[in-house]
């Protein structure tokens, strides 16, 4: 019997092993990150922990020095009232409509100061005016702005009308609050990912025949997905958190309860720290997922992943 001996496959399409100057780099930005990842999970770890901790404790402030393991007793309270699943689907509302206008509005606005030749840096700064105005001062304009017989907003409306009184029109007003106050961010985000779309390559599609909204579509997005996965990113957990601007506008009345604000009634108002630690568990579980589910999403578009790298 002969011995057959498989030949090495040649095959290109197969990941090349990574080269030692790569290996190099990545061990180098893994030390520069280090300081800092460090100090960040030493101030994030305690309260994680130590909230978990209390979310497996029957804990009240109005009954100090009683509390009592129960397990994952909280979670299942928690899961099981109404008000734990009408908070999540509003949070989740906000969340998706607020950061869907966000990324829209913000594109074309890092468009137009891309493309913006006099005045560049003048339009630039009016643009982030509204992001530099903290968020309660911010939210309490739109409070007043709203508010019948005194608001300039409320006067367009028919007599009568009292827009934060009721759901639908509240949940509006948050929804542009929140517009109106991150646009710049997402816009500013947007704005360094069209640095990474070289001029010549949409200048030769132009000879080609590509219209605007073929180059838009075909060539600034495929390339700006790294920084659309920073912007989304971002400005989807932060929205998700939302707390100031609903607190301010409706304090949560009206059926326009976040997440957050269901945290904060139980830990600040019914003194409840074993549930209202269990919500903000969940809360930090939430983020979590949708992180994850970003970066599996976009992952491969982001600088530095195998896909990318290895060719």
């Amino acid at each position: 019997m002969t011995a057959v001996t498989e030949a090495p496959s040649n095959d290109p399409t197969g990941p090349a092993p990574e080269s030692e100057g790569r290996r190099a780099e990545r061990k180098l930005g893994l030390l520069l990150i280090a300081p800092a990842a460090l100090v960040m999970f030493l101030v994030t770890a305690y309260p994680i922990i130590y909230a978990f901790w209390l979310s497996l404790h029957k804990s009240s402030l109005a009954y100090p020095g009683q509390d009592e393991f129960i397990g994952f007793g909280n979670y299942v309270t928690v899961l099981q009232d109404g008000y734990w699943w009408q908070a999540l689907g509003m949070t989740s509302l906000i969340t998706v409509v607020s950061v869907v206008i966000e990324f829209v509005l913000g594109l074309a606005i890092a468009l137009v100061m891309h493309r913006t030749l006099v005045g560049r840096g003048l339009v630039r700064t009016v643009v982030l005016i509204p992001y530099g105005i903290v968020t309660v001062v911010a939210a309490f304009s739109w409070y007043y702005a709203w508010t019948p017989g005194t608001g300039y907003l409320a006067g367009l409306l028919p007599d009568g009308s009292a827009p934060l009184t009721e759901q639908w029109p509240s949940v509006a007003i948050i929804i542009l609050a929140e517009v109106w106050k991150t646009t710049p961010f997402m816009a500013l985000l947007l704005l360094s990912g069209l640095a990474l779309v070289p001029d010549d390559l949409l200048k030769a599609a132009a000879l080609d025949g590509a219209g605007p909204w073929t180059r838009l579509l075909k060539i600034t997005i495929p390339l700006m997905k790294p920084a659309i996965l920073v912007a989304l990113l971002f400005r989807t957990l932060d929205a998700f958190r939302i707390f100031d601007n609903i607190y301010i506008l409706t304090k949560g009345s009206n059926g326009t309860g976040s997440v957050s604000i269901l945290g904060y009634d139980n830990l600040f108002k019914a003194f409840n720290l074993g549930v209202g630690s269990a919500i903000s568990v969940l809360i930090f579980i939430c983020v979590a997922i949708i992180a994850f589910i970003f970066v599996k999403a976009f992952g491969t578009s982001v600088p530095g992943s195998d896909s990318g790298d290895r060719r």
